[in-house]
């Protein structure tokens, strides 16, 4: 017999936020995401979350928040946690696997799987100059305007 499945999930990743929809940015630790974080809020994204996101399903859609501590917060490098304006309660639409081995022609209709909810999934190498800008094409591509 299976339980309930869960309704809520905290991942390792960090998330921004534009035009109303969030972008999770996961990999492993040392990966980039915080860096990749930071050039995204140059290019006018917002923060959701560094770090950690807290994930829920809501009907057939993910909902990406930050977890109360770290709210508003970003640790750069070099500098520190430094207070950052941020949302919450934004609907996923994208997640960016941070990853140094990048297929030249990926298939278009990759999707990871989050609490039961498919999401668009793209591979990045956050350390490029032309990773933001990736994202940003990602997202035009999906019909979420950049």
């Amino acid at each position: 017999m299976n339980g309930p499945r869960l309704s809520s999930e905290n991942l390792h990743a960090s998330t921004v936020a534009l035009n109303g929809h969030a972008v999770i940015i996961s990999g492993p630790s040392g990966s980039g995401k915080s860096d990749l974080t930071l050039r995204l809020l140059d290019h006018g994204f917002i923060l959701v979350s560094d770090d950690r996101t807290i994930v829920h399903r809501d009907g057939d859609r993910l909902v990406a928040s930050a977890p109360p501590t770290i709210k508003g917060k970003l640790e750069v490098r070099g500098i520190g946690i430094v207070d950052v304006n941020s949302v919450d309660d934004i609907p996923v639409g994208l997640v960016v696997e941070l990853t140094n081995t990048i297929q030249r022609m990926p298939d278009d209709g990759q999707e990871r799987l989050i609490l039961g909810v498919h999401i668009p999934l793209i591979n990045v190498d956050a350390m490029t100059a032309s990773a933001p800008s990736k994202v940003a094409m990602a997202l035009d591509r999906l019909g979420l305007k950049f």
